[in-house]
């Protein structure tokens, strides 16, 4: 291990540690453990070395090199790096939700997003975390998300699920369904589909994208026969797009659009829930994918799966979505740089 003295000059993506009980660790080992991604980025890890060490040493994964940073800004080019936020004993118990290790997926968060708003970092990737033990009297919001918006003045973001295959946005996220069917109106989904639009041509480098958007009923509402909004609302939000210059097409049985395969020929779908968009990503991306928090002015991924206490620590968690969020960071980092 060495101490930290050259600049990087590589794109620098800080990693929060997420929940150490869950798989983060694991991922974000395995994940560079192939010493190729070095080659194209500077990681930095906000967490603890300790840790890092536990999970080395538990797993098997004893070839590992990292280094030392007390400041990111001067974090080793092209080699893994740590920001070790605390200097306490963590107790590591893998597989359980903690109250220990919530406030330290909090502390990695706020260290790693000071730095990104600061400029310090190119980009952030977000690892694995229960949003329930995020919850307290000095983290008083719904996510990681909600939390970044409130730096940027409560910006709205749209979180896009993004694989090699598809990217999928979506109206709602991680809310329950009660609250997603309120949350359905012309002014939200005209709203949504702007910052998907947006993301797609600053983020993604797609000049004039078209973007599939499904509706929110049993076959798009079948005329009116199963549900209204698609008539009500979604239709009337298709033309105002058309009229502001948007190529936005449906409202699309969710069923058809993807079974057919007809999803091919967007470049993005907007959902409207969260199962919505999920349960089609995961079949079609099944080696893993990212998010991407957009319409914020920062680049922030994370990979598209949880804490998963049931394999902690188990040496069975795959790699495959903490890389391809780091690559999916990387990219739209470079995207912007092209602009």
């Amino acid at each position: 291990m060495q101490a930290a003295n050259t600049p990087s000059k590589s794109v620098r993506i800080g990693i929060t540690h997420g929940d150490f009980n869950g798989i983060s660790y694991e991922v974000i080992l395995k994940a560079f453990s192939d010493t190729r991604m070095l080659q194209m980025m500077t990681p930095v890890l906000y967490g603890q070395s300790k840790v890092l060490s536990y999970y080395k040493k538990s797993l098997g994964i004893e070839e590992f090199n990292y280094s030392l940073t007390r400041d990111v800004r001067q974090a080793w080019a092209q080699k893994f790096n740590i920001v070790n936020i605390t200097d306490d004993e963590l107790k590591i118990e893998p597989g359980f939700a903690t109250e220990q290790a919530g406030r330290m997926a909090v502390l990695s968060l706020k260290r790693a997003a000071d730095d990104l708003v600061k400029g310090n970092i190119d980009a952030l990737v977000t690892a694995p975390v229960n949003p329930a033990i995020l919850k307290s009297e000095r983290f008083n919001f719904k996510g990681q998300s909600d939390y970044l918006s409130s730096l940027f003045n409560n910006q709205d973001y749209l979180e896009i699920l993004v694989s090699d295959y598809i990217r999928i946005g979506m109206v709602t996220s991680d809310i329950s369904m009660k609250e997603a069917m309120a949350s359905i109106t012309k002014e939200m989904v005209l709203h949504k589909l702007i910052i998907l639009a947006n993301a797609l041509k600053k983020n993604f480098n797609i000049a004039s994208p078209k973007i599939a958007v499904l509706g929110l009923n049993p076959h798009a509402g079948d005329a009116g026969l199963a549900g209204e909004e698609e008539q009500d609302i979604i239709a009337p939000v298709l033309e105002m797009a058309k009229k502001n210059g948007l190529y936005a097409f449906g409202p699309f049985p969710s069923d058809n659009l993807f079974s057919s395969g007809a999803w091919r020929k967007y470049d993005a779908v907007l959902a409207m829930y969260h199962d919505q968009a999920a349960l089609p990503f995961k079949l079609i991306s099944a080696n893993g994918g990212a998010i991407f928090t957009a319409g914020l002015p920062v680049v922030r991924t994370t990979p598209f799966h949880g804490p998963a206490y049931d394999i902690a620590n188990k040496n069975e968690a795959s790699p495959d979505a903490m890389r391809q969020a780091m690559f999916l960071a990387l990219d739209l980092v470079n995207n912007l740089n092209l602009i």
